[in-house]
């Protein structure tokens, strides 16, 4: 089994007449997606060959690294939309998910993971769920993935997905961002997908001795894409400075469903 590779197999005796797709991610570990039917989700060559066109597009903007790339390649990103979008699913640009939130283009997820510089078995703090897209990528390069998400429908929406692509594992949380998760502190790495106007002190102190937090940050609309690390005395030093990018805002406080 070569990675990036997708394989749909019917009729396992451990599911009985359900099917299931199986990713091999770039670091060999192996996940499994469950679909009541054949017609819930698909993934067919087109979507394959529509990876491999994206994955050369980030890898001439600039992405290196390996796995990274083997990741989108093997990870089908048109699941993580509405079927109205799946045609685009593979152009390289942000999409509207719903309560006013966005998928992140492709090269930005890829981008913000590079300068992440994520090792498997890391404990990585993602703030901003979203799609569940970026949560799936760490995971796929065998992070341990704990994920925040303000918004409670999307909450619920995206956990009812990556549960039923095999991503059980990722613990995600509906909860204030800015709080970050302090009860499984100290984290290898935090990364923000939201954009943020000021330094966020509360999710820093979170970050281990050494760790990095890449984070979106300034004034205006547009945010210019920094990574701290954290050093003995618990100070912060940019060690990265990247692009400008925009995001959705990096807010405060959670949305409550109304239905």
């Amino acid at each position: 089994m070569k990675y990036g590779e997708l394989f749909l197999l019917k009729n396992r005796s451990n599911i009985g007449k359900n099917n299931e797709i199986v990713i091999l991610s770039p670091i060999g570990l192996r996940h499994v997606l469950l679909f009541d039917s054949i017609s819930d989700l698909k993934d067919t060559y087109l979507h394959k060959g529509l990876r491999e066109k994206l994955v050369k597009t980030i890898q001439s903007k600039g992405i290196k690294s390996e796995k990274i790339l083997h990741a989108i390649h093997s990870l089908p990103r048109h699941f993580f939309l509405d079927n109205a979008f799946e045609e685009h699913a593979y152009e390289d640009k942000a999409f509207p998910i719903g309560n006013k939130q966005t998928i992140s283009q492709p090269f930005t997820v890829a981008y913000q993971t590079q300068m992440l510089q994520v090792k498997k078995r890391d404990r990585i703090l993602e703030i901003g769920t979203g799609s569940g897209y970026q949560a799936a990528i760490l995971a796929m390069l065998g992070a341990r993935v704990f994920t925040i998400e303000r918004q409670e429908d999307l909450y619920r929406k995206t956990r009812n997905l990556l549960d039923k692509m095999g991503f059980e594992r990722i613990r995600m949380y509906y909860k204030d961002g800015y709080k970050g998760v302090p009860e499984f502190a100290p984290f290898d790495g935090i990364i923000i997908t939201a954009g943020a106007d000021q330094f966020p002190d509360e999710l820093f102190k979170q970050l281990k001795v050494g760790g990095r937090m890449v984070i979106p940050i300034g004034v205006g609309e547009s945010k210019r894409m920094l990574c701290f690390s954290k050093d003995e005395e618990g100070k912060s030093e940019i060690v990265q400075e990247g692009g400008r990018f925009r995001f959705v805002p990096f807010l405060k406080g959670v949305n409550r469903s109304q239905t």
